[in-house]
């Protein structure tokens, strides 16, 4: 492995030649991933990955007539601190906001390491060859964002807003809300339940955390298993399970941690109002992600909060 300072000019050339080619074939990869979803988005990778080919080509046209037909092989892994790339077109259900990001990342590293070398170069062609180098990147970047003006439509931006959203509900609000829900409501007869029965603080603490992270695993390790979403479209499993399972955990707590106060009256009171409060929660998520009435939500919601409260009471009280 080499340092950079260590290449000369002709491997300088040829380390640019293969990132500009390595970097359109990211762009591509970007863009076959996000094609189903977001058809415009990938327009613009598209388009920026010609523009890679077309750097990737007047660069070897330069090498050409400075050093010949022969182009030595070498790549990014074979210097040391020179740009490395972050995988994230490997990764499962690749978001939009992640691919954007990696983009203006790769164009501003490229930009930064190009000029960073050039004003250490002793040679002066040299230097005027990175320097030239950092001038396309900043290129690159500006182009980035004409292509989005150009290609991302006031329509398109708002088809692909809308199909964020819908992912966002599907691999994200959908399993948290049913987390949400199944800690806030369903330890609620347990926790009271013991609370009533033992009226000690303490007791009614160990049971809430109990049935808390119980139900989190649970509640997790049912969402997880129960779709790959590789039909549905509901993202990655384990994305989705972590989401229910800490929803529901954070749910049942809302309730259990006022039990640590050592008066049992004071406790309880305080735990009620969590628990109005959880219940109102719930009801502004359904109606602002899943598009149900605010009335008809608190209304359901809290009946069915006050049924589960009322039994664990009835249950702990006899």
């Amino acid at each position: 492995m080499k340092r950079i300072d260590e290449l000369d000019e002709a491997e300088v050339l040829a380390l640019a030649i293969a990132n500009e080619e390595e970097d359109s074939r990211i762009y591509l990869s970007f863009a076959n991933r996000l094609r189903p979803l977001y058809p415009h988005s990938a327009g613009v990778f598209e388009e920026m990955a010609k523009e890679e080919q077309s750097h990737r080509h007047g660069l070897l046209t330069l090498y050409e007539r400075r050093f010949g037909k022969e182009l030595p092989y070498i790549t990014r892994q074979d210097v040391k601190g020179f740009l490395k790339r972050n995988p994230v077109w490997l990764m499962d259900g690749l978001r939009l906001d992640t691919a954007r990001a990696q983009a203006g990342l790769m164009e501003e590293e490229a930009s930064r390491f190009y000029a960073w070398a050039a004003e250490r170069a002793r040679d002066v062609e040299t230097r005027r060859l990175l320097a030239d180098l950092a001038e396309i990147e900043k290129s690159h970047e500006s182009l980035a964002l004409r292509l989005g003006e150009t290609i991302m439509t006031p329509d398109a931006a708002a088809e692909e807003s809308q199909t964020r959203r819908r992912l966002l509900v599907l691999q994200i609000v959908q399993p948290g809300l049913a987390g949400l829900i199944d800690g806030s409501i369903s330890t609620l007869a347990p926790i009271f339940a013991a609370a009533f029965a033992t009226q000690n603080s303490w007791d009614a603490f160990l049971v809430g955390l109990a049935a808390s992270i119980g139900a989190g695993i649970s509640m997790g390790l049912t969402e997880a298993l129960s779709d790959d979403g590789a039909i549905t479209g509901r993202g990655h499993p384990w994305v989705r399970g972590a989401a229910c399972g800490i929803a529901t955990t954070v749910g049942g707590l809302g309730h259990t941690l006022p039990y640590l106060i050592p008066d049992f009256w004071t406790a309880t009171a305080i735990a009620g109002i969590v628990v109005a409060i959880e219940l109102i929660a719930i009801a502004w998520i359904r109606w602002r992600y899943m598009e149900t009435p605010f009335t008809s939500a608190i209304v359901q919601i809290v009946l069915g909060g006050l049924l589960v409260l009322a039994t664990g009471i009835f249950i702990g009280s006899s």
